[in-house]
C-alpha cells in the first residue's frame, strides 16, 4: 500500500518487489542493496518533498511503502544537520539502508559482553562516510549500528527497507563503566504534508 504518492513510486514497488522474492535474507539483503542503488540512481523516482524536510528535535521516520503481498516496509528518514541515532537494533529484522540524498556518517558495532538482560558491552567496526547513491544491509545477529549527518548545514535523506512494520527497537544509553543500558523505543511516524 503506497502510503505516499511521488514520481516513480510504482516503478520503485515494482523493483523491490522482484529484489525480495529470494530463499534467504542474505540473498535478499544482497538483492534489495543493489536495486536501491540503481533507483536512488534513477531520475524517474523522486521522493515527495516532505522527505526534504527536517524536523527540529529529532530525525524524521516517514513512511512511503508498506507491501501487503510480502511485508516489507519502506520508511524515508530526514536527517537535519547533526542529528543521529545512539547505539541501536532492528529488533531482530534485516534491513537495507540507502542514502538517498546528503552524507552519513554510519557507525556499525559488535556485541561483545552481556551482563544481563539490561547491560551490554559493544565495540565499533569502523565509522564510514556514505555518500548519495550507496546502500548496506543488516542483518542479526549483526544489526547493531549508529547513523548522523555530519554536516552542519545540510540534510540527508536514507531510504529504509525493512522486513515487516518496524514499531520499535532497542536503544543503548552509555554508562559511566564502559557498559551500556538498554531500553526499549517506540518508534513513530512523522506527518507527511
Amino acid at each position: 500500500m503506497l502510503t505516499l504518492q511521488f514520481p516513480g513510486a510504482e516503478r520503485l514497488v515494482a523493483a523491490l518487489d522482484q529484489a525480495i522474492c529470494r530463499d534467504c535474507p542474505t540473498e535478499i539483503t544482497d538483492q534489495l542493496r543493489h536495486t536501491l542503488c540503481r533507483l536512488i540512481r534513477d531520475p524517474e523516482v523522486k521522493l515527495p518533498d516532505c522527505v526534504f524536510e527536517p524536523v527540529g528535535d529529532h530525525y524524521a521516520r516517514r513512511e512511503l511503502y508498506r507491501s501487503e503481498d510480502h511485508g516489507y516496509t519502506v520508511i524515508a528518514m530526514t536527517w537535519g544537520p547533526g542529528q543521529g541515532t545512539p547505539i541501536h537494533d532492528h529488533a531482530g529484522m534485516w534491513c537495507v539502508e540507502g542514502v538517498w540524498h546528503g552524507l552519513l556518517e554510519i557507525t556499525p558495532y559488535e556485541l561483545t559482553a552481556q551482563q544481563d538482560e539490561e547491560r551490554f558491552r559493544f565495540e565499533s567496526r569502523g565509522t564510514m562516510i556514505a555518500g548519495a547513491g550507496s546502500a548496506g544491509s543488516l542483518i542479526p545477529p549483526h544489526e547493531y549500528h549508529t547513523i548522523m549527518n555530519p554536516s552542519d548545514n545540510d540534510v540527508a535523506v536514507s531510504l529504509h527497507i525493512y522486513r515487516g512494520p518496524m514499531t520499535s527497537c532497542s536503544v543503548f544509553r552509555p554508562l559511566q563503566d564502559s557498559w551500556y543500558q538498554r531500553d526499549q523505543r517506540q518508534l513513530s511516524l512523522d506527518q507527511t504534508h
